[in-house]
């Protein structure tokens, strides 16, 4: 199933239960029932505790949204790096020219196609993803200049090198979920809380308020989704793109 699919269908699904509730509930209402009886203490509290949610979904939100970009980042200099080495190894003979960039082409094709869905499916680097960076590693380092050029451009290369290791290494990192579970305890508890609150000011079946009901119910259906969805920079919906490395090829 699609992942906007069922997006779609939670939504819809959360705003559904809350207007059926609210209908269900109205049913059971004493006639001498009076709305204007609510406490404005409840109301205060109400107000409180939607402020506080939204201020912990909007700092989840912002802590994922970073985690994307650092991911991207870290994808970015990678795929910078191996380019570096592509161009800088011009000078050198053709047959070490021809094995580096061939072993980078390897690199970049095995990232691309085989490593993003391994690091979807297990959250980690894929370990013939580090031997074909090694075996890039070994192309540079074992190589001897004999030319000035060739000289000049060899400590570059190999800096070039590290870059794309250490890169690949923070990329790593970002591969996984980043939140806990205790946080989206509390985030998936405060959405029921804070749905729940709808109840304790006596919504009536009128069509505005069953409307903004299942409105305000979709929207924090949608920003944990996006939560969600974002905490996965490599397998989720909004996931970071392999065009850069496709690039080098």
């Amino acid at each position: 199933m699609s992942q906007w699919l069922a997006l779609l269908i939670a939504m819809a699904a959360v705003g559904a239960v809350v207007v059926s509730v609210v209908v269900l509930r109205h049913r059971r209402i004493a006639e001498d029932d009076d709305p204007s009886e609510t406490p404005d203490v409840i109301e205060y509290m109400v107000m409180m505790i939607g402020v506080v949610y939204a201020i912990v979904l909007g700092l989840a939100i912002a802590g994922v949204w970073e985690g994307m970009g650092s991911a991207q980042a870290d994808t970015v200099a990678e795929a910078q790096a191996l380019h570096e080495v592509q161009e800088r190894v011009q000078v050198y003979p053709v047959d070490v020219r021809d094995k580096v960039r061939a072993d980078v082409d390897a690199y970049a094709r095995f990232v691309a196609d085989h490593e993003w869905p391994y690091m979807r499916k297990h959250g980690e680097l894929a370990p013939q993803g580090t031997v074909l960076l090694d075996q890039v590693r070994t192309d540079v380092t074992q190589f001897t200049p004999k030319t000035d050029l060739a000289a000049q451009a060899y400590q570059p290369v190999v800096d070039a090198v590290a870059a794309a290791d250490q890169a690949r290494v923070e990329r790593g990192q970002s591969a996984g979920a980043t939140m806990p579970g205790v946080v989206w305890f509390g985030l998936v508890t405060g959405a029921l809380v804070t749905v729940g609150l709808i109840f304790t000011l006596q919504i009536r079946r009128s069509p505005k308020e069953l409307l903004l009901a299942g409105l305000f119910s979709a929207l924090i259906a949608f920003l944990l989704f996006l939560i969600w969805d974002l905490d996965a920079p490599f397998g989720g919906g909004l996931t970071v793109s392999t065009d850069v490395f496709r690039q080098l090829l």
